[in-house]
């Protein structure tokens, strides 16, 4: 019988655990995407009761989701233990009570149907073998209008040469922004356009930004996006 969670996900890299555990994570990656996405929602009022925070990592989401959403129920989801384990130390260290565990593959989710406001889906989507499955599991697990938050890197920047040297992914289902936009869609979910950005961040391109803050050179106004963040939700 095959081994869905070690056959699930790609397991990160040393230098990649690191990573997620520093503040250049937490402050220019985590934080600037969920200022992006609240934007994405338009203003328009919604009451997140219960949050599932699909790839959670190390939990530095969790006391940010908790301030800017109040839900009643924070659910973090890993398919590493490691990860749930320094997670619980992360919520401990906030006195969050809300926060419940849960170790799953995201193509195998452990949560009723129609039992999640919001589904918080943050550079966890490269990971997955398994993106079809993984957002079908999204759907069942939404309520009706529910929202599912996407933030995520693109084929161009998994692909380049400092990611390949850095972090360790399944390559061969990286995507482009479009790509992943039709493989949502194509799942079910309504997109509407003005809730889309493509961001392009100094941390998401080859050179770091180096050659613009340093030398001036503008990027190019047409190119493959590296980054596509999206507000999604569940048809009623």
């Amino acid at each position: 019988m095959k081994n869905v969670l070690a056959e699930a996900h790609v397991p990160e890299s040393a230098f990649g655990k690191w990573f997620l555990r520093s503040n250049t994570w937490t402050d220019y990656v985590l934080e600037v995407a969920l200022e992006d996405l609240t934007h994405l929602l338009k203003d328009t009022p919604r009451t997140f009761n219960v949050i599932a925070d699909v790839g959670c990592g190390y939990g530095r989401s969790m006391k940010k989701l908790n301030d800017r959403y109040s839900p009643e129920r924070l659910i973090a989801m890993d398919i590493d233990q490691e990860m749930l384990d320094e997670t619980k130390k992360e919520v401990a260290l906030h006195n969050l009570n809300n926060v419940e565990y849960v170790r799953c593959s995201s193509s195998m989710i452990k949560l009723e149907d129609n039992s999640v406001d919001m589904v918080f889906c943050h550079q966890t989507f490269h990971h997955l073998i398994y993106q079809p499955e993984a957002l079908k599991e999204f759907l069942r697990i939404l309520k009706p209008g529910g929202i599912f938050m996407f933030a995520e890197s693109t084929k161009r920047y998994i692909h380049s040469w400092i990611i390949r040297l850095l972090f360790r992914h399944p390559m061969s289902v990286q995507k482009t922004a479009d790509e992943y936009l039709t493989l949502i869609k194509d799942s079910g979910f309504t997109v509407n356009d003005e809730q889309i950005s493509y961001p392009f961040l100094w941390w998401s391109r080859e050179d770091l930004a180096i050659g613009e803050n340093l030398f001036g050179i503008k990027p190019p106004q047409e190119r493959e996006e590296t980054l596509i963040n999206l507000i999604a939700m569940k048809p009623l």
